[in-house]
């Protein structure tokens, strides 16, 4: 088993805000503490993946992605692979 080492953060927030995260924590039926980790956690999971993007995108040449694209076989599509208007 892995130990997980904890810090204590004392943080200031707006009462709306602290309310609204109490209201969330209730409703998700966690702690105050536990929904904020976990907010934070997302946040932090969407930041890493914006800048993993960014850099793969980087050297990216459009043209030859295009060219790609292009260059894929003109058939159906498979049963439940297309999109209901």
């Amino acid at each position: 088993m892995t130990a997980t080492v904890k810090a204590r953060v004392s943080l200031n927030l707006p009462a709306s805000l602290k309310a609204a995260a109490e209201r969330y924590a209730r409703r998700d039926g966690v702690s105050l503490n536990q929904f904020i980790a976990t907010a934070l956690a997302e946040k932090i999971g969407a930041q890493g993946a914006a800048a993993f993007f960014a850099e793969r995108g980087r050297g990216g040449d459009a043209a030859s992605a295009i060219g790609f694209l292009r260059s894929a076989p003109d058939v159906a599509a498979d049963d439940g692979d297309t999109i209901s208007p």
